[in-house]
């Protein structure tokens, strides 16, 4: 199991431009649902890629939605919980993309 490490931080999503304030547990932009490869665990910031993940799909894990981010630079894949100020659109759009 990974060591997660909480990592308060605001960013600008790179993605769509938007400004995203963080709470240390934030790991992608809540309009786009796009991520950055930044961690080789979660919160440490030590991954060297800095790719854009994109999100490719959406599954549903008991009462749990989660979203598969992709990294468009190296193709490493991790899974994230959507939050409560995730757009629904975007997950709603994610949730019909065909893989």
């Amino acid at each position: 199991m990974s060591q997660f490490t909480r990592t308060k931080e605001d960013f600008t999503c790179s993605q769509c431009g938007t400004f995203v304030a963080g709470d240390g547990y934030t790991n992608h932009c809540p309009v786009c649902l796009w991520s950055r490869h930044v961690d080789v665990n979660p919160g440490d910031r030590l991954a060297d890629c800095d790719g854009e993940m994109e999100p490719i799909r959406l599954t549903v894990k008991g009462h749990n939605q989660v979203i598969t981010h992709r990294c468009v630079k190296c193709g490493y894949e991790r899974n994230n919980h959507a939050r409560d100020t995730d757009s629904r659109k975007a997950l709603l759009i994610l949730s019909t993309r065909v893989q």
